[in-house]
């Protein structure tokens, strides 16, 4: 399944939630997400995770924001990690599936108007993690060969996913 990127509530919470499945295992997928030097060529920043929860996140290396760090929520190797991002959360659930792993990424957000912005940003950030799972050059979703950004916000602005949140420049 490769969702394309989907405007859903959590909890009475805007979020926006994305599916795919890898042919790789759950242990390869989550060595991506989990691990700095794997999650700095698909993330919009190098996550390093402390492995607990109520444990630290950093974020560090994206040029759209400064470093930062966040909260772990969750931590439960290798089916689940969830942290906060500012003021928004970010679960990653992974799960078998057949032939390899499925991987559910939810971006609850602070409000509805990012959506669209954060839909069009995951979903450059997953066609970078697809890259780098399947062995292809990956230099992240910042990096001049990452799929464009803007033609993905401009698909789900047209779709009526929420926009109108600040476009970093």
């Amino acid at each position: 399944m490769n969702d394309p990127g989907t405007y859903i509530e959590l909890d009475g919470r805007p979020a926006v939630r994305f599916v795919r499945t890898y042919r790789q295992s759950i242990g390869q997928v989550w060595a991506a997400i989990a691990e700095p030097d794997q999650s700095a060529r698909w993330f919009p920043s190098t996550l390093t995770i402390e492995p607990r929860v109520g444990g630290v996140v950093t974020f560090t290396g994206d040029p759209h924001m400064p470093d930062s760090s966040g909260a772990v929520l969750a931590y439960d190797p290798p089916s689940a990690v969830s942290f906060t991002w500012g003021a928004d959360e970010v679960h990653l659930l992974l799960a078998e599936a057949e032939g390899g792993c499925e991987l559910t990424l939810i971006n609850v957000l602070e409000e509805a108007p990012a959506a669209a912005r954060n839909a069009a940003g995951w979903a450059v950030c997953l066609s970078q993690l697809r890259l780098l799972l399947s062995g292809e050059p990956a230099s992240g979703p910042h990096s001049p060969d990452a799929q464009p950004w803007r033609p993905l916000y401009e698909s789900y602005v047209a779709g009526g996913m929420p926009s109108g949140a600040e476009i970093p420049a």
